[in-house]
């Protein structure tokens, strides 16, 4: 499962790699209101940082200052939580994604663009392993509330290859395929080896440097299957 960080382009505050505030997060303004939403931003915060099993719903609510109660009022369980604060960050994702996207700029400029912010907002957060160890204490039906909402985010991906393919930008290949091969880069910019150190040095050279490998592949002239 894929995560980046969060807010449109014009108010680019965590799709860029200048801003600390982690992709996919709400806004501050937006953790006070209503109740049911500052729930959500304070599951969000725990649950990135903590993992599923360590956060409890009394956590939850002790961060964002309402009762066990309250909680239980808006979501049934932690496993509900969890579900809505994963489907409503890849909305904001989604969002924040389809403005970059859409921007009238190349699009190499756009996917680096996008890579530098989701290797920005990952760079501490073990994504497969957080989502695994979620899974199994999550149902069928919420598993699948969370891919779909996941599509969506190839989707945007997905529209943004091709139409570049229709302005003659890149040539034609399948849309799906190249939206989940530039998601899988972007998972292998998080690589960390036994001694925690990342392949590049920084998350602009690591950015660049899975951009030029999608964009140039690994041959120098063009090769025929």
């Amino acid at each position: 499962m894929v995560y980046l960080h969060e807010t449109a382009y014009k108010e680019r505050t965590s799709l860029t790699a200048n801003n600390k505030r982690p992709l996919g997060r709400p806004r501050s303004s937006e953790q006070k209101q209503p109740t049911n939403q500052s729930i959500l931003a304070a599951a969000t915060d725990l649950f990135l940082a903590n993992g599923y099993q360590e956060v409890s719903v009394d956590d939850v609510a002790a961060a964002c200052n309402v009762t066990k109660a309250t909680v239980y009022y808006y979501y049934s369980s932690k496993a509900a939580l969890f579900t809505e604060t994963i489907v409503q960050m890849m909305f904001r994702i989604q969002a924040q994604m389809e403005a970059i996207l859409q921007e009238k700029a190349p699009l190499r400029n756009r996917l680096l663009q996008v890579a530098e912010a989701h290797l920005e907002a990952t760079v501490d957060i073990d994504l497969d392993s957080f989502m695994r160890e979620a899974k199994n204490a999550l149902t069928e039906e919420q598993i699948k509330k969370m891919q779909a909402a996941e599509e969506k985010l190839y989707e945007a991906i997905e529209q943004a290859f091709t139409e570049a393919m229709d302005k003659g930008e890149i040539r034609k290949i399948n849309s799906t395929f190249a939206a989940h091969t530039y998601i899988s880069l972007l998972r292998v910019g998080n690589y960390r080896d036994a001694d925690d150190e990342p392949i590049f040095p920084t998350v602009q050279v690591t950015a660049e440097q899975i951009i030029a490998f999608l964009w140039n592949g690994l041959f120098t002239e063009k090769f025929e299957l």
